[in-house]
């Protein structure tokens, strides 16, 4: 019978490698391979090929795969893997940050890479890399270059955020908003506030310091009593900024002042629901020491991608792109902005369908309907939630397929187009068409 081998064991094996992969598709030489399982896979069937693809060790929970000392058998790979992560970041005495939130928990992620990274060398969850794999992932590759980390977090159920700062143990953390998403997971609002509050609870115990939106009452409250810094658009915060009349239109221009001086910032982002996010991103950065004029170019310079808040002009049609995903509330200020937006060009909104919504998907799609309807915005609807709810008057599509082919037949040309979504209606598919 192979012996298991220690965390600590682990470790030591770790550091001789060349960083991390879950995917023999994905092996880089001489990295560790960890077998997870999943419902429908076992990856302990593969460890022998992630070794002949290069992989120095694959670490596994069947001890039957196990032939020699390249296997290195734990009791629970999962485990094994947070285990290991939490052990590794134990070994860097630097600022931790979590950044959770219903909507622009991402955006405001990148922007505070941004700053940060203009000052020192600075870790960052890739992409949206935010659960309870994702967040291991990032901590491994910490390395002593490191002088400070940013680690995304994400929550479908109650206890998904309290289970990953016990993983990241951070130091600092930022909840940018609380809204109606993944209502089938939380249960309800109410499980949707305990589960994303679970980061101060964590930081409120561990002497941590949190980085707050004093525009928003709920945040405000739940975080009373613990050391915050504070930024906003009222009051007065720690950081002051202000919306500005865009200087380069459709883009949020915004300030915020610093030691009685204003700095202006004139960013790439579509929406003034992004002014929490950017004033977010300044907020850590002065409290990290980094220079304003450093914090403006960062901000300045930063360009969206991967269909959040971006702005495309294709030729035929200008797109305000928010389809990577969507819920209640980043609809509703999607919707809200776009109706402000000033162009000479006819407007119109794609919209998605909403996922995870369970018992309220009804209600909910119900009411976006109503806000288009009061905000008098032209939209194709796409999706199974909405064709329930078709109506007189409203054009209707099953699928992005059948959007796309709609398109193909009758072409948009000269229009300001919001696509707006969630994942699971692959709206960026129509993008061809438009």
């Amino acid at each position: 019978m192979p012996t298991t081998i220690t965390i600590a064991e682990l470790h030591e094996r770790f550091l001789g490698c060349n960083g991390t992969s879950t995917d023999t598709r994905t092996i880089g030489k001489d990295c560790m391979f960890f077998a997870l399982k999943g419902p429908n896979f076992n990856a302990n069937a593969f460890a022998a090929e992630a070794l002949s693809k290069g992989a120095r060790y694959a670490v596994v929970d069947d001890p039957e795969v196990v032939v020699d000392d390249r296997y290195l058998l734990v009791a629970d790979v999962l485990r094994a893997l947070q285990d290991l992560a939490r052990h590794h970041r134990r070994k860097f005495d630097i600022p931790v940050i979590g950044i959770t939130g219903t909507n622009g928990k991402t955006t405001t992620k990148e922007l505070v890479h941004a700053v940060l990274a203009a000052d020192r060398p600075t870790l960052a969850t890739i992409g949206n890399l935010n659960n309870h794999i994702g967040v291991p992932l990032t901590l491994l590759r910490l390395t002593a270059e490191h002088r400070i980390a940013i680690i995304e977090m994400g929550a479908n159920h109650v206890g998904d955020i309290a289970e990953l700062v016990a993983i990241a143990e951070p130091t600092h953390g930022l909840i940018t908003n609380i809204g109606r998403a993944h209502l089938e997971g939380f249960g309800s609002y109410q499980g949707v506030i305990r589960a994303k509050t679970e980061m101060y609870v964590f930081l409120g115990g561990h002497e941590g310091t949190i980085f707050v939106n004093a525009d928003d009452p709920l945040l405000l409250n739940k975080s009373a009593g613990m050391k915050r810094v504070t930024f906003g658009s009222t009051g007065s915060p720690d950081v002051l900024g202000y919306l500005q009349p865009a200087s380069h239109d459709p883009f949020l221009s915004c300030s915020f002042d610093h030691h009685d001086e204003t700095w202006m910032v004139d960013t790439h982002l579509i929406g003034a629901y992004n002014l929490p996010n950017v004033l977010a991103a300044a907020c850590v950065g002065l409290h990290f020491k980094v220079e304003p004029e450093r914090i403006v170019a960062a901000l300045d310079n930063y360009i969206p991608s991967n269909n959040r808040s971006q702005f495309s002009d294709t030729g035929r049609n200008q797109l305000v792109l928010d389809a990577y995903n969507a819920n209640p509330s980043s609809m509703q200020v999607a919707l809200e902005n776009f109706a402000t937006m000033t162009s000479d060009r006819p407007k119109l909104a794609i919209l998605g369908g909403m996922k995870e919504l369970g018992a309220d998907s009804q209600a909910e799609h119900k009411a976006v309907m109503d806000t288009v309807r009061r905000l008098g915005v032209a939209t194709f609807f796409v999706g199974p939630e909405f064709m329930e709810l078709a109506g007189t008057g409203n054009t209707v599509y099953p699928d992005a397929n059948a959007a796309l082919e709609a398109l193909k037949q009758k072409p948009l040309t000269g229009h300001l187009i919001l696509v707006k979504g969630s994942r699971g209606t692959k709206l960026e598919t129509l993008l061809e068409g438009l």
